[in-house]
């Protein structure tokens, strides 16, 4: 069984040039830890809101990093600098807009804005590439709410069997077909 490579982007002109703490990375390292009980290992990046920086970080980690996931926080607002979407967009195969729904979602239980945000999701190769928010606060919120469903996907495009500590998120998967028989 092989280890699986998670991906973890931060996409800030400040934090990548040290003159801001990164606290979105971190943020979502401690989520993937306090979650998943499955052997994984992070690969980590913080880089400018450049588009076409952003498109060769996204590739680097999927193609010759192996990460199955690859989660980025920041550049999904409305200013003028943030291109996270567009560049995600640009290397993806096929795009998962239902992640950017319910993430948007569940967002705007806390905070009216939300509905600035413009995150996305999509398939690269057998990599997952989803967008997060940058606030450490809303990144909890929006994984809790879309990575039910994320081992799964990742099951389907061939990648790496996710495992979770059911207390921290349930997530789903069809019952075989055998036991499906059974019932």
């Amino acid at each position: 069984m092989s280890i699986a490579r998670i991906g973890f982007i931060t996409v800030s002109d400040r934090a990548s040039r040290g003159e801001y703490e990164d606290k979105g990375g971190p943020a979502m390292a401690a989520w993937f830890e306090r979650v998943l009980t499955s052997e994984w290992e992070a690969v980590k990046r913080v880089i400018p809101d450049e588009r076409g920086g952003i498109k060769a970080t996204l590739k680097e980690l999927a193609d010759k990093e192996g990460c199955c996931l690859i989660v980025t926080t920041g550049g999904t607002g409305p200013a003028v600098r943030d291109v996270t979407p567009e560049a995600t967009e640009d290397v993806c195969e096929k795009m998962m807009p239902g992640f950017g729904e319910l993430m948007r979602r569940e967002s705007l239980k806390f905070v009216p804005t939300a509905i600035l945000s413009r995150q996305t999701a999509g398939f690269r190769g057998k990599s997952l590439i989803i967008n997060l928010p940058g606030k450490p606060s809303a990144i909890d919120d929006c994984l809790n709410a879309v990575f039910p469903a994320v081992p799964y996907c990742i099951d389907l495009i061939g990648g790496p069997y996710l495992e979770t500590d059911p207390f921290n998120c349930k997530v789903f998967r069809p019952k075989p077909k055998h036991a499906q028989m059974k019932s």
